[in-house]
């Protein structure tokens, strides 16, 4: 791929948007080669977690391309933002468990594909905004329903319409970012936290993102009956067998499935 590297050790993948020259913007290219990495990883039983970033210290993810957005027409625009959609999704949906180093700005499309991992980690210098508004346009690649879910409609209203930036620690303390570290600490800090994950059985984690991610569009009822067919369906592991006669021997579970 010409945008994105790849590297899988200890079923951990880093996945790098390489575009330092734009500031990892999205364009066309990159969002299909996106498209093209998520399909693979979801199919793959070697990557248990994916960490998302950018190349560089400064930027995680700029935005869309303005360069190629400027003269676009309406039908290239919906046509940008529906391959957006169905990256996003891939992202968001599959079956591993995924993590987003913001290693510094998040600004319009990196801040919405960032809102698509499961788990936020900020570095100290990452800073988030939706800017679409200033340009004459509206988020297209997600911003408006995700960033509404995750820190509520009426502050997801004042970013959008304002444009405001705001830094890490305004970012954890609204709930759009899980953690804040310092950058030299952020790579480590999300494969320790992976790492962390990893030990808990797998299957179950990811029936439980299954739970929160369709739960939460949903009514509460539908919700609870979801989360008690995704319980029962739990029970037909063998991390279910190990992990409870290991609470009751007092070990440590030695839980495998995925």
């Amino acid at each position: 791929m010409n945008n994105l590297l790849m590297e899988v050790e200890n079923e951990i993948a880093v996945v790098t948007i390489n575009r330092p020259k734009s500031l990892n913007a999205l364009n066309s290219e990159t969002l299909a080669e996106l498209d093209q990495c998520f399909s693979e990883i979801s199919r793959r039983k070697d990557i248990r977690v994916v960490i998302l970033t950018g190349s560089g210290e400064k930027s995680f993810v700029a935005g869309a391309d303005i360069s190629e957005m400027v003269n676009a027409s309406p039908a290239e625009g919906r046509q940008m933002g529906l391959l957006a959609k169905e990256a996003f999704l891939k992202l968001e949906t599959m079956p591993q468990v995924t993590i987003a180093a913001v290693n510094g700005y998040a600004l319009g499309g990196g801040c919405e594909i960032s809102m698509a991992c499961d788990i936020r980690v900020a570095a100290e210098n990452a800073r988030f905004a939706q800017p679409e508004t200033g340009l004459g346009i509206l988020p297209g690649f997600g911003g408006t329903q995700r960033l509404s879910r995750l820190v509520g409609k009426g502050r997801a209203k004042e970013l959008i319409f304002t444009c405001d930036q705001i830094d890490a620690e305004e970012a954890y303390r609204i709930g759009l970012a899980n953690k804040v570290v310092p950058q030299a600490e952020l790579i480590d800090y999300c494969k320790k936290m992976a790492s962390k994950i990893m030990s808990k059985g797998s299957y179950a984690v990811s029936l439980a993102k299954e739970a929160i991610n369709t739960g939460m569009d949903t009514d509460l009822s539908s919700g609870l009956t979801l989360e008690a067919d995704l319980f029962g369906l739990a029970f037909s592991t063998e991390d279910k067998k190990e992990g409870m006669t290991a609470f009751l021997e007092k070990r440590k579970a030695d839980l495998k499935d995925f």
